[in-house]
C-alpha cells in the first residue's frame, strides 16, 4: 500500500488541527477550554471551570500540571486527556489495585503519567503510539521528573501487531489488570477482540471518546466537522457492540469526551 496506517493517522491528526482553526474562524463556539485540549460535554463552561478549580487542579500532581500546560502549546492539544479524566483514571487504578497495565494511544502522555503515578513502584505500562516525538519531547521530561519513567515500556508503531505478538504466547493471556484505549477509532473493535483475551477476568478496559463530541446523538445529515463525521460511525458501531457483549459489564460516563469502562466478567 502506498499509504501506511501511520500516514493515515498523521493526516487525520493534521486535519483535526486545521479544522479546529477553521471552526474558530467560521464562528463555532470556542470556550476557554477548547484552546487547551479540554473536551467536556458539559454545556456550561462555568460549571466545568468550577469542577476543575474546586476538585481537579488543587489535587493535580505538579508534573501532571506541567505536562498539561506544555501540551496546551502543541497544535494538536485537543487530543490530550482532560485533567478531570486524568484524575478519574488515577483514582480508578488505585481502587482496582492495578499493577500490569497497557495504553494504546499516548500522544504526549498525560493519561500515561496519571497511570504511572497510580500503580505501584514495580507496576508496568505497555504504551503504544505511532508517534514517538510527542511523547519524548513533551511528555517524557515530565514523566522522568515524576520518577515513574521506569514503569513504562514505550513501543512506537501500530498497536495491532504488538497485540498479536502478545497473543501468540498464552502466558500473556489474562494477565493485564487495566487497558486504556485512546487511539484510532476505526480499530477499536479490532482492539477489543484482542484485549478481551489479554485482560484478566475482573480487569478493566477503558475506551475513550465514546460520545465523540456529542455526535452520537446527531442525525446522520447534521453539520459536522470532517474528522467528527469520519469516525462517528465507528464510534456508534463500537458502542452498539460493547452494549451487546455479554462477556463484559459496562458503564459509559460523560467524562471528557465520553469513556466506556468494560469489566471482563468471563
Amino acid at each position: 500500500m502506498a499509504t501506511t496506517a501511520a500516514d493515515a493517522t498523521a493526516t487525520a491528526t493534521a486535519t483535526v488541527a486545521k479544522e479546529q482553526t477553521a471552526a474558530s474562524a467560521g464562528g463555532d463556539q470556542v470556550t476557554r477550554h477548547s484552546e487547551v485540549g479540554h473536551k467536556s460535554l458539559l454545556r456550561s463552561d462555568d460549571l466545568y471551570q468550577y469542577i476543575l478549580e474546586t476538585t481537579v487542579y488543587p489535587r493535580e500532581h505538579e508534573c501532571m500540571k506541567q505536562l498539561r500546560e506544555d501540551t496546551a502549546n502543541h497544535p494538536w492539544n485537543l487530543m490530550t486527556t482532560s485533567a478531570d479524566e486524568g484524575q478519574f483514571l488515577n483514582l480508578l487504578l488505585k481502587l482496582i489495585g492495578a499493577k500490569k497495565t497497557m495504553e494504546i494511544g499516548v500522544y504526549t502522555g498525560y493519561s500515561l503519567l496519571a497511570t504511572a503515578l497510580a500503580i505501584p513502584d514495580d507496576g508496568t505500562i505497555l504504551a503504544m503510539d505511532i508517534n514517538r516525538d510527542n511523547y519524548e519531547t513533551i511528555g517524557l521530561p515530565c514523566i522522568e521528573k515524576a520518577g515513574v519513567a521506569h514503569k513504562i515500556d514505550f513501543r512506537e508503531g501500530p498497536a495491532l501487531p504488538v497485540l498479536d505478538a502478545l497473543l501468540e504466547d498464552e502466558a500473556n493471556h489474562g494477565t493485564f489488570d487495566f487497558v486504556f484505549v485512546d487511539a484510532d477509532k476505526d480499530n477499536y473493535l479490532n482492539y477489543h477482540q484482542r484485549l478481551m483475551k489479554l485482560v484478566r477476568v475482573g480487569g478493566l478496559l477503558g475506551y475513550d471518546n465514546t460520545l465523540w463530541n456529542g455526535s452520537v446523538v446527531l442525525p446522520a445529515d447534521a453539520p459536522m466537522r470532517k474528522y467528527i463525521r469520519y469516525y462517528r460511525d465507528f464510534v456508534l458501531e463500537l458502542n452498539k457492540a460493547l452494549a451487546a457483549d455479554d462477556r463484559v459489564e459496562i458503564c459509559q460516563l460523560p467524562v471528557g469526551d465520553g469513556i466506556t469502562l468494560c469489566r471482563r466478567a468471563k
